[in-house]
C-alpha cells in the first residue's frame, strides 16, 4: 500500500508538469536565403496552367510546388522558469503557390522529424 501511494504522488507530480504551459519557438538561420532558396527550387521549367483555369467568382486558381530540404536553427523552449535554446537540423517540406503569370512564393512548411 505505501507504494501505491508514493506511485499516486510521483504521478500527481507528473501531471503537474505536464499541465504546464510550454512556449517553443523556432528560428530559421538565414531565414531571407532560406524561402528564396526554397521559391527557387519549388519553380518549375514548364507550366501546368492551373493558374489559369476558369473557375468560380469567389475562387482563384492555384498552382502549388512543394519541395523537401534540410535547414537549420534554434529551437527555444520556455517554461515561465526557464529557457532552453537547442540547434536543429532537420527536413522540412515547404509547399509554394503561384496565382496567375506570377512566381512561386512561399506558403507553408512542415517539419518531417
Amino acid at each position: 500500500m505505501h507504494l501505491t501511494i508514493d506511485r499516486k504522488q510521483e504521478l500527481k507530480i507528473k501531471a503537474k508538469v505536464m499541465k504546464t504551459t510550454l512556449h517553443i519557438t523556432a528560428m530559421f538561420d538565414r531565414p531571407g536565403f532560406l524561402e528564396s532558396f526554397i521559391e527557387k527550387l519549388a519553380d518549375r521549367r514548364y507550366d501546368i496552367g492551373y493558374s489559369k483555369a476558369i473557375v468560380p467568382a469567389d475562387c482563384e486558381a492555384l498552382e502549388t510546388s512543394s519541395t523537401e530540404t534540410y535547414t537549420s536553427g534554434t529551437i527555444g523552449i520556455d517554461n515561465d522558469e526557464e529557457i532552453i535554446n537547442m540547434p536543429f537540423i532537420t527536413r522540412f517540406l515547404f509547399t509554394c503557390v503561384k496565382r496567375n503569370d506570377t512566381a512561386y512564393r512561399l506558403a507553408w512548411g512542415i517539419c518531417l522529424s
